[in-house]
């Protein structure tokens, strides 16, 4: 498993810096230009001025070698200097957004919080419910249960969240004022009262999104274990007296489980891509909300930034999905 786990580790480099090229080529190709919102009283050689210092004028290699110095080199330097306090990093040029003309990576670090208070939320929510109810829902088929959970699904299924984010804040907010319509991103928890604001702020955009995830793991859990409930392996146990709680907890629970992990791996690295639909239905100003910012502002330093840091994070939990098969299924083995 560790020899294993070194080469796709090795292998992830060439892979990560081929996804770049292809994101900062089709960047490349993308219409708009970051000086069209320029007033049009700055005179033609102050705009030529600004172009140099964002580094437009530059051919289309040079900026791809200095992207790919300043996010691989540079910026790892910048976190081992706010962690140690050392100055490595001192006089080196960053990745700097052409909209805010501040490093991208400073921006990415004040969002995330806010994209994991609520989508993060969301997802351990949405997995603590689906996985029981798939469960159960597998176990006793065409059931009165099996059949509300189906319904349910189903619903989380159709209704997409612009409707159903609308939905929850003219209930819950505008006719029964229990929760507030929009997200306070500048609240600060520092004592239970304010955990309590931050509790009630998230409940809604939790719904949402927690009732869209909950509807496709349920699914999967409920028609995997479906899938092993029929098994032999399951007959024999049952034949050698095992008890039904071991049979289905242990015996069919781990091996249904092998799907599901892939999926619940993979879905992971969206809760850092944030939810751009609910998080512009809430004003909840995350990681969603900063990629539809920068891709309206054709911000490419942190358009590139972000969906190179989304396929980071799908690379990596790819990885994470293929170990866990190891340690579920014994009968898989990667050396």
């Amino acid at each position: 498993m560790l020899n294993f786990t070194i080469r796709r580790l090795v292998l992830a480099v060439p892979t990560l810096l081929f996804i770049s090229l292809v994101i900062f080529l089709l960047l490349e190709l993308a219409p708009g230009d970051p000086m069209a919102q320029v007033p049009l009283t700055v005179p033609p050689e102050v705009k030529e001025k600004m172009r140099e210092a964002l580094g437009l004028g530059q051919p289309m290699h040079i900026r791809f070698w200095k992207w790919i110095v300043q996010f691989f080199w540079i910026e790892p330097q910048v976190l081992v200097d706010s962690v140690f306090g050392t100055t490595f990093s001192e006089g080196d040029l960053r990745v700097i957004s052409w909209q805010t003309r501040s490093p991208v990576m400073d921006i990415v670090v004040q969002r995330i919080p806010q994209t994991l208070w609520v989508v993060g939320t969301a997802y351990v929510v949405a997995i603590l419910i689906a996985l029981p109810i798939g469960i159960y829902s597998a176990y006793r088929q065409y059931s009165w249960f099996d059949q509300m959970g189906t319904f349910v699904s189903m619903v989380g299924f159709s209704v997409p969240p612009f409707f159903s984010g609308v939905l929850v804040i003219v209930i819950f907010s505008v006719q029964l004022g229990w929760f507030p319509s929009i997200y306070d991103t500048t609240h600060v928890v520092n004592s239970w009262d304010s955990f309590v604001v931050q509790l009630k702020q998230m409940i809604m955009p939790v719904m949402v999104l927690a009732l869209q995830i909950t509807a496709q793991l349920s699914r999967f859990m409920r028609a995997s274990m479906l899938d092993n409930l029929n098994q032999d392996y399951v007959r024999t146990a049952r034949a050698k007296g095992l008890s039904e709680y071991t049979v289905v907890m242990v015996h069919v629970l781990r091996n249904s489980m092998i799907p599901v992990v892939t999926v619940i791996a993979l879905g992971i690295p969206a809760i850092f891509g944030g939810a751009i639909i609910t998080e512009q239905v809430f004003k909840v100003n995350g990681i969603g909300q900063l990629l539809i910012g920068a891709i309206q502002a054709n911000d490419l330093p942190m358009v590139q930034t972000l969906t190179f840091i989304f396929a980071v994070l799908i690379v990596l939990f790819n990885l994470i999905a293929d170990v866990l098969y190891g340690i579920l299924d014994p009968r898989i083995r990667y050396d």
